[in-house]
């Protein structure tokens, strides 16, 4: 996936700055939260959610003004303090809600589905489908849907540092979860997506961050230009599949939507004109992106400056 692209400009960058940053999750206070949460419930362990939402606030400057130059642009005005309390306040609930999740207690939320039918068409297809995703709501309330639902089964591609982060945390929650995930960087990586293709899966991709040196393109976001990976297009194009976007949005409470929109079809795309393709399937996605942000704006979860100059350190 890191390959350039032709006809696709690339940003220079030794690491990207989310890559590099050190890990702020603890297993030892994950496994207690676990411990406390399936013991109490999930009303009385959300208590603990304030003190967290509040220490991001008052310890993580880094973050807060990623949120605050998000939430500008989002919320067409500046951001209250209540603003950026509420938007971590998300983060921390969908955090929160992954512990019932992968621990089978999917009777304690409500879900409504948008775009089902967009899903059982490609189901139906039996040739799979990438589901372009961002770091938006929660991917495992959509895994969860997909554990129900007969014949849908969903994996996760992600480069494989991220996919050891993952593991070690789903671990911690519940060592009992099977996660499929496909990570990237090895030699049989394409070989695997495209045999999970092959056999009918649905595969997740991020499609809002990069790491460095990853080719990009420049997108208007939210009012101005934004840097967004080619990456995970050119995969679904070179493997000449179908794209649909998907989120798992939290609305509050014990409540989450979900959306599957279709984006793009690379089935019958030549190789003459994957490369337009490609530009027309990201301005889709990002435009889908941007309609979601909008509308949920606490639910975007990237805490990454997307607008700064492409020269910036």
């Amino acid at each position: 996936m890191t390959a350039p692209v032709p006809g696709i400009a690339q940003r220079a960058a030794p690491q990207a700055e989310w890559a590099g940053r050190p890990e702020r999750s603890n297993m030892a206070m994950l496994r207690l939260m676990t411990w406390i949460s399936l013991r109490l419930g999930r009303a009385p362990a959300r208590w603990v959610l304030a003190g967290i939402s509040l220490y991001f606030l008052a310890f993580a400057p880094a973050a807060k003004a990623a949120s605050r130059a998000y939430l500008r642009r989002a919320l067409g005005r500046a951001p209250r303090l209540t603003d950026l309390y509420r938007h971590f306040h998300s983060f921390a609930s969908t955090i929160h809600d992954r512990i019932f999740l992968l621990n089978g207690r999917f009777d304690l939320f409500q879900v409504e589905v948008h775009g089902a039918d967009v899903m059982k068409d490609v189901l139906a297809a039996g040739r799979g489908a990438f589901l372009m995703g961002a770091h938006m709501g929660s991917f495992e309330v959509v895994r969860a849907i997909g554990r129900r639902q007969p014949g849908l089964r969903v994996a996760m591609v992600m480069y494989e540092e991220n996919a050891r982060k993952l593991n070690a945390a789903l671990a911690a929650i519940n060592p009992a979860a099977v996660q499929d995930i496909i990570p990237l960087g090895q030699l049989d990586s394409m070989l695997r997506v495209q045999a999970g293709l092959d056999d009918g899966m649905v595969l997740g991709v991020l499609g809002d961050r990069s790491l460095g040196g990853d080719p990009t393109l420049s997108v208007p976001f939210l009012g101005a230009d934004a840097e967004f990976p080619a990456g995970p297009m050119r995969l679904a194009a070179m493997l000449r599949r179908p794209v649909l976007f998907m989120s798992g949005l939290y609305l509050g409470g014990n409540r989450y939507a979900i959306h599957f929109e279709r984006l793009a079809d690379f089935s019958n795309v030549e190789r003459t004109g994957r490369d337009a393709a490609i530009q027309s399937a990201v301005s889709a996605y990002v435009a889908c992106l941007e309609r979601h942000c909008r509308a949920a704006p606490y639910n975007w979860f990237n805490f990454f400056d997307l607008w700064r100059p492409k020269d910036a350190g």
